[in-house]
C-alpha cells in the first residue's frame, strides 16, 4: 500500500488551520486545505497490515487503504470514486465525523495513525473543483413513493439511495430548512452551509424533493402519508435534551445547546433574529456544561459573540493523554483532545457537578453552585462521590446545557403511530429496518440513539435496502449493516 517503507519515514503531519485571531473575527472553517503534495505523503503512511482495522472502526466501510494508495498515486478520480462507492457525502464526514477509523489504524498501535479524515475530505473536495461529482439520476422509476421523515444524514442518505433505486422520494423536513442538526446544529466554523447547500441542489436534480416547513405528526398527520406513499422512512433524530433539574434550574440565562445553537446559524444564515429572542454571550461569564462535541460546539460560538470568560465543565476526570491500560487498541481511544474551539481558550473543567443555580430577584441568573467529584464504581454500577470541601462557586451570566440527549422525542409520529420502542427509549426495529408498524422504517439516531454522522449514513443507506427489498422482493442496493 502505497509506499512501502513510507510509515517508517514519513511522520503524521497535523491539519493547517487559520490563525486564532483571524478566525475568530468570522464564521467561516477552521480548517484549510491540506497541501495535495503533503497528503500524497501521509496517504503513503497507510501500511499493508494485512488486516485494515480502518474498516473496523468505519461504521460506513469505507475502503480506506485503497483511497489511501490512490492518492499516493495521484488517481485523484479513481479516488473519488471509491469513496464515493460506501460513502453518500464523504465532504460532510471529512469535516464533522470524530473518526473512528483513525482510532482503529494499525499504525496507531504504536505510532500516530494515518491522517484518514484529511484524505477523505481532500479527495471529495478535489473531485468537486473539478467538476467530477454530478447528479446520478435513475436509469429508469418503479412507480413507488416513498416518504423520508427527517432531513438530517440519516434521512437524507436514505433518501439519496432510495432515489437512485427508482422510486419517487419526498423528505419531509419541520424546520424551514433541509438538513437537520447539519443546517442548525453545526455551527458555521465547522461546516460552511454552502457545503450542504451543493450536495442538496445535486439530489434535486436527481428527483429527490425537498418539503421544509412541514411538521409530520403534528400539522401533517402520518397517516395522510400511509395513503398516499407506499413506505415511510422515519429519521426525526434524537432530539430530546438531557435537562438538569437542580435547584434554580429555572432562572433566565440557562439554555440547552440546541436551542442556543440554533438561533446563531439562523443568523448566519441571514435570516432576522430579533435580539429580544437571540442568546448572546457578548460580554457574558460563560459556562458550558458538558464536555463533548455539542459542548464544542457551543464553545466556539462563544468566543465568536466575544464572552467575557467561558467554563466548559465535564462530569468525568481528565482523560489520560494516551492509551490507559484497559483502553487498548483498536477500541476508540479514550484520551485527551483538543479541538479547534479548545484552540481558542476558555478553561476546562474536569470531574465537577453542578449543584444548583442562585440569581437576583428578578430571576435573572448570577452564580453557580458546584463541588469537585470523585468517579467511583460500586457493585459494577459507575457513580460520582462529591468530595468533601471542594465547593466552588462561579459568577455567570449565561449557562449553557449541552449534557446530550435521551433520545426521540416521543410526540410527532411516535405517538401517532405507536411504534413500539426499546428499553431505551428508541424506536424499535426489525433486521429489515422496519418498526413495528408494516411500512414504516426507521433509522439514525431515532432508533440507534444519539451517534455519530457515519452511523447515521450507514444506517440510511441500510434501510434503504430493507424499503427497496420489502417494495420490490429484492434490491440491489449494497448490504445492510446488521
Amino acid at each position: 500500500m502505497g509506499k512501502v517503507t513510507g510509515f517508517l519515514e514519513i511522520k503524521r503531519k497535523k491539519w493547517p488551520t487559520r490563525p486564532v485571531a483571524e478566525r475568530l473575527r468570522d464564521w467561516k472553517e477552521v480548517y484549510l486545505p491540506f497541501p495535495d503534495d503533503d497528503l500524497k505523503q501521509q496517504g503513503a503512511r497507510c501500511m499493508d497490515c494485512g488486516i485494515p482495522f480502518c474498516h473496523q472502526g468505519c461504521p460506513l466501510g469505507n475502503i480506506i487503504p485503497d483511497w489511501n494508495d490512490l492518492v499516493y498515486r495521484d488517481r485523484w478520480r479513481d479516488a473519488i470514486d471509491r469513496l464515493h462507492a460506501t460513502n453518500n457525502f464523504p465532504e460532510w464526514t471529512g469535516r464533522l465525523c470524530p473518526a473512528p477509523c483513525e482510532g482503529s489504524c494499525v499504525l496507531g498501535i504504536n505510532d500516530d495513525p494515518v491522517t484518514i479524515k484529511a484524505i477523505e475530505l481532500s479527495i471529495v473536495e478535489h473531485a468537486f473543483d473539478r467538476g467530477w461529482v454530478g447528479p446520478q439520476p435513475p436509469s429508469a422509476r418503479t412507480g413507488k413513493k416513498v416518504a423520508v421523515v427527517g432531513s438530517g444524514p440519516a434521512g437524507l442518505a436514505a433518501a439519496q439511495q432510495l432515489n437512485r433505486a427508482g422510486h419517487w422520494v419526498i423528505v419531509f423536513e419541520r424546520s424551514d430548512r433541509i438538513g437537520g442538526l447539519l443546517r442548525y446544529g453545526i455551527p458555521e466554523f465547522k461546516m460552511e452551509k454552502r457545503v450542504l447547500e451543493r450536495r442538496l441542489a445535486l439530489m434535486e436534480k436527481e428527483g429527490v424533493v425537498f418539503q421544509p416547513s412541514a411538521d409530520v405528526g403534528g400539522q401533517m398527520p402520518v397517516a395522510d402519508l400511509q395513503k398516499e406513499f407506499d413506505a415511510i422512512v422515519l429519521a426525526c433524530g434524537a432530539g430530546a435534551p438531557r435537562d438538569l433539574p437542580v435547584p434554580g434550574r429555572e432562572l433566565s440565562g440557562i439554555h440547552f445547546a440546541m436551542e442556543y445553537l440554533t438561533l446563531q446559524n439562523k443568523r448566519c444564515e441571514g435570516d432576522h433574529v430579533p435580539d429580544e429572542r437571540f442568546i448572546t454571550a457578548r460580554d457574558k461569564r460563560v459556562v458550558i456544561i458538558g464536555g463533548g462535541d455539542t459542548g464544542a460546539d457551543c464553545l466556539g460560538t462563544v468566543h465568536r459573540q466575544g464572552a467575557a470568560a467561558v467554563h466548559q465543565f465535564e462530569l468525568l476526570p481528565r482523560p489520560p493523554d494516551s492509551r490507559a491500560a484497559d483502553n487498548p487498541w483498536p477500541q476508540w481511544p479514550n484520551v485527551f483532545r483538543v479541538s479547534g474551539a479548545h484552540e481558542e481558550g476558555g478553561e476546562r473543567v474536569y470531574a465537577v457537578s453542578t449543584e444548583r443555580f442562585a440569581g437576583d430577584a428578578e430571576g435573572r441568573l448570577q452564580q453557580l453552585h458546584a463541588t469537585r467529584v470523585e468517579m467511583v464504581r460500586e457493585g459494577g454500577r459507575l457513580d460520582f462521590r462529591p468530595i468533601a470541601g471542594s465547593e466552588f462557586t462561579l459568577d455567570v451570566e449565561l449557562v449553557l446545557l449541552a449534557m446530550g440527549f435521551l433520545g426521540p422525542e416521543r410526540s410527532g409520529p411516535i405517538a401517532e403511530l405507536g411504534v413500539k420502542l426499546t428499553g431505551r427509549g428508541n424506536v424499535w426495529r426489525d433486521p429489515q429496518w422496519m418498526t413495528s408498524v408494516p411500512g414504516v422504517f426507521t433509522c439514525g439516531d431515532m432508533q440507534r440513539g444519539q451517534s455519530l454522522i457515519v452511523w447515521a449514513i450507514a444506517e440510511g443507506r441500510s434501510a434503504a435496502r430493507g424499503v427497496d427489498a420489502w417494495l420490490m422482493g429484492a434490491s440491489e442496493l449494497p448490504a445492510p449493516l446488521a
